[in-house]
């Protein structure tokens, strides 16, 4: 009796473990797939969407996981190469994607049948060797957000050249305002892209930098720093600037003590659910002439999205994907989140959506940091930002950023 008893709870057992491991999505098992990306903003959105995949495709399970984003490559890539973790997940344009794909852990998507929901010229940023390997689902402006009411009460126009934005900031300083909110977190990485962008409008600079053709102690670059150092000595910022997190900048924003954020059009959607009567444009500071201007902005194509290609589930994570970049749940994940989407066919609804859409019909140039494909180089670059701030002479800070550069390419 005893043995018969201890069979049947073998056989139960059994049962259990083997329904419990099934990766089968047929025959009412289920599939249990692992959604990973690093915005913990759009956790709500995600889930609603979610939760409409599972109910229209029962055999399959997303369980999702958000990391920080100044950490999620470490976190994740270890994940990835496993192939036990993440089937869907994001990455960052340029030296992240790099890593990741010369790591081998993208799935091709070349020829899929949702590729084609995409604009064809955003969709470079997530190719190599002639593969797609990666879909861009957003579409960011890495320029400062502005206080447009702010703006208006001051008399202040958008300014056109840097004299002008110099002068505004000046204005909004006399004001009482800060004039420009700056994360240490951020910021560096961020707004050096648009105080570059017309000093040195060759859009292969860094790509040349990583040859070895070009340097950050050249004039250009000299230049861009010198007036980043500019805007901290004027106080243009706020008090340390390098210690203040991104989420403070944002607030210091949101409650309109500060006119300008330097992020970028990201955080609109989060500053509107602080202060929903704030009125927010964007805008780039030109660091030349009006008449030397060759580029209104920066924009990114980012929130890459790719199958691990050494996922069990395989065929669960493009049906995910697929359903990702379906028009009515992608309008969905649009306008709950504020983000401006990569994809043809989606409908906007919020003001801040509105405001960034403008910004498709300016000429605006990709992020120059997301060109960088070597990590060392690209964070050699930020820790400049925040060395000029920290008071370190413009030519200094270059100097160390190139010996940096020297070393990556060693």
């Amino acid at each position: 009796m005893k043995k018969t008893w201890a069979s049947l709870i073998i056989l139960l057992i059994s049962v259990f473990v083997i329904t419990g491991c099934s990766s089968s999505t047929s025959g009412g098992k289920q599939t249990t797939i692992q959604f990973v990306h690093w915005r913990g903003e759009d956790t709500a959105a995600f889930k609603g969407i979610i939760s409409k995949f599972e109910k229209e495709n029962p055999s399959i399970k997303v369980d999702m996981k958000v990391y920080p984003s100044d950490s999620y490559q470490a976190q994740v890539q270890a994940t990835l190469l496993s192939g036990k973790g993440a089937d869907v997940f994001a990455s960052f344009p340029g030296s992240q994607f790099a890593t990741l794909q010369k790591a081998g852990v993208y799935e091709d998507l070349t020829g899929k049948s949702f590729v084609k929901s995409f604009k064809d010229d955003l969709l470079a940023a997530g190719q190599a060797d002639n593969k797609q390997l990666a879909l861009p689902y957003q579409l960011v402006y890495n320029i400062p957000v502005y206080n447009k009411g702010i703006f208006e009460k001051e008399g202040i126009d958008v300014p056109k050249d840097w004299d002008s934005f110099l002068a505004a900031c000046e204005k909004l300083k006399k004001a009482g305002y800060i004039p420009i909110a700056f994360s240490g977190d951020i910021s560096p990485s961020q707004f050096i892209n648009p105080m570059m962008m017309n000093n040195q409008p060759d859009e292969k600079v860094f790509e040349k930098l990583e040859k070895g053709e070009e340097s950050l102690t050249n004039e250009w670059y000299v230049k861009t720093l010198s007036q980043i150092k500019e805007l901290q000595d004027k106080g243009y910022f706020q008090k340390d600037p390098l210690g203040t997190k991104k989420d403070g900048a944002a607030v210091l924003f949101a409650q309109e003590k500060a006119a300008m954020l330097a992020h970028g059009s990201y955080m609109m959607a989060t500053v509107a659910q602080q202060n929903p009567t704030i009125k927010q444009g964007l805008l780039a500071p030109i660091t030349v002439s009006e008449d030397q201007k060759v580029y209104d902005g920066i924009h990114t194509a980012t929130f890459m999205l790719g199958v691990n290609a050494k996922s069990a589930h395989k065929k669960a994570a493009e049906k995910f994907l697929s359903y990702l970049t379906e028009s009515k749940v992608a309008s969905e994940y649009a306008n709950k989140t504020g983000q401006l989407l990569t994809l043809n066919d989606v409908s906007y609804d919020s003001k801040e959506l509105e405001e960034s859409a403008k910004w498709l019909d300016k000429k605006t140039r990709f992020q120059p940091r997301f060109t960088i494909t070597k990590e060392p180089i690209s964070k050699a670059i930020e820790v400049s930002v925040q060395d000029v701030i920290s008071g370190m002479s413009p030519e200094k800070a270059a100097e160390k950023a190139q010996e940096e550069v020297k070393r990556a390419l060693q």
